[in-house]
């Protein structure tokens, strides 16, 4: 097993090599990856469901997601479409002088460290959307695994590396650390020169502070918690409450509540009778012990406010947590927002009761930032959605309408961010194509002769 300093040096080392390979060649590397997973997918599920405890329909349907996730991006890097490219050309008339011209690219920004996620084994982990991105713009990648699924990390990086040297990558192109204090150690080392997190706020906020607080600062970019509200108008609360509670009841507990997009607060018009129609099914056991623990802790410190209340406790089956339904009301948010700020990562979600929308709406201001917020709205137009949609788009990084904020789809249009808590790069996307700007620099070329340009940039 190579050293921490061997794999950040064989990084380092493949850069130049890496930010001169062709549109071509990064294309054939992620074909090349998603190839191999395919191939392999078997082997990987089974594992997967050894250590993760999540179901192996869920587990396919994941390992298909990120391979398509692969050939997207080898898609868009072929056809020139996955960063903007702008070209002024000269102009010895523009208004405020003769212009020259200017051609704007992009440039790989080295290497880039990678934090596993935990809740998905391979969508956000050792093959998932930042080592794509990355690899995808030409920057080699170190990605540092997660203790929730050591054996599956290892299988897969194993796969991923015999990919890319059968496809022609550098060599140190692709690395795994396994160990957190090398994370940390990685994080401040200066061959290192961006880094993405899909984690925890607690984590995400420690490794954000030592990458800002380096010699030598490198963007950071984090996904952290959100507890990504929801409002039920009361216009569509009597046209369809037996559907927004059925589809509540699915996207809460999905995954045993485990995703970063659950609809953790949900305002509603009528608490209690929302309540009186869900039915809790039993759920499947959470990721790992430690996950399992902080739940609880959670869940027990929200609960045990004066002005919440259990609604109600699904069944329990063994190794199971139950999923649980609090209840408060916007006043009591109000006053103590940390009921509505604080993610319970697990099957659990709070029930908020307002009087109108207009308290909806300052109830919505405390929440300050999520990835998502949804409005369940009539079919027709609902005459509260402008002002949700207002109130939403101010917090969140995507605004959903009469559907979940569980699916989270790889296309070009697609925004996974918001401000702080749910991100430290508010202006960036962890999913989607447009996930790869943040590891690539922008260049401007002025007056370059063709041969010296690179090819997207020539006339």
């Amino acid at each position: 097993m190579n050293t921490l300093d061997e794999i950040l040096e064989a990084a380092h080392a493949a850069r130049i090599p890496a930010a001169r390979a062709s549109a071509a060649e990064r294309a054939a590397w992620l074909r090349a990856i998603a190839d191999a997973l395919d191939a392999q997918s078997d082997t990987l599920v089974t594992i997967a469901a050894e250590e993760t405890h999540l179901p192996e329909p869920r587990l396919r349907g994941e390992v298909t997601r990120t391979t398509f996730q692969a050939r997207l991006f080898a898609d868009r890097v072929e056809s020139g479409d996955l960063l903007e490219v702008r070209v002024d050309a000269a102009d010895p008339e523009w208004p405020m002088g003769p212009r020259p011209d200017l051609r704007r690219g992009y440039v790989p920004i080295g290497p880039v460290l990678v934090f596993a996620a935990s809740n998905f084994p391979f969508a956000f982990s050792v093959a998932g959307g930042d080592t794509v991105s990355a690899l995808a713009v030409g920057c080699p990648v170190v990605v540092k695994t997660h203790d929730a699924h050591p054996r599956l990390a290892r299988a897969t990086a194993d796969i991923v590396t015999a990919a890319l040297t059968s496809a022609g990558a550098p060599e140190g192109m692709f690395g795994t650390i396994h160990d957190r204090e090398d994370g940390v150690r990685a994080v401040q080392d200066v061959r290192i020169r961006a880094a993405g997190f899909t984690g925890s706020e607690a984590g995400g906020r420690a490794l954000y502070d030592l990458a800002a607080s380096r010699p030598d600062p490198i963007p950071f970019y984090g996904e952290l918690g959100s507890t990504n509200p929801v409002v039920v108008t009361p216009a569509a609360w009597n046209e369809r409450a037996d559907d927004i509670v059925d589809g509540f009841t699915a996207s809460f507990t999905m995954g045993c509540g485990q995703f970063c997009t659950k609809p953790g607060v949900v305002l509603v018009p009528d608490r209690d009778a929302f309540a009186d129609k869900v039915a809790l099914q039993p759920v499947h056991p959470m990721l790992d012990e430690r996950i399992a623990r902080g739940f609880e802790q959670t869940l027990h410190e929200i609960g045990s406010n004066p002005a919440v209340k259990v609604l109600l406790t699904g069944p329990r089956e063994a190794n199971s947590p139950a999923a649980t339904i609090l209840g408060t009301d916007a006043d009591a948010v109000l006053a103590d927002p940390a009921i509505v700020t604080t993610e319970m990562f697990g099957p659990a979600s709070v029930l908020v009761g307002y009087r109108d929308i207009a308290q909806a709406v300052d109830v919505l201001a405390v929440i300050k930032g999520a990835l998502t917020a949804t409005i369940q709205g009539t079919a027709a137009l609902d005459p509260d959605a402008p002002r949700l949609i207002e109130a939403m788009s101010s917090l969140a990084g995507r605004v959903i309408y009469n559907q979940w904020p569980t699916g989270v789809t790889v296309s070009d249009a697609q925004q996974h961010g918001g401000p702080w808590p749910a991100t430290t790069a508010p202006t960036t996307t962890s999913v989607g194509t447009a996930a790869a700007q943040r590891f690539a620099r922008p260049v401007a070329f002025q007056n370059m002769p063709e041969e010296f340009l690179p090819p997207g940039l020539r006339r």
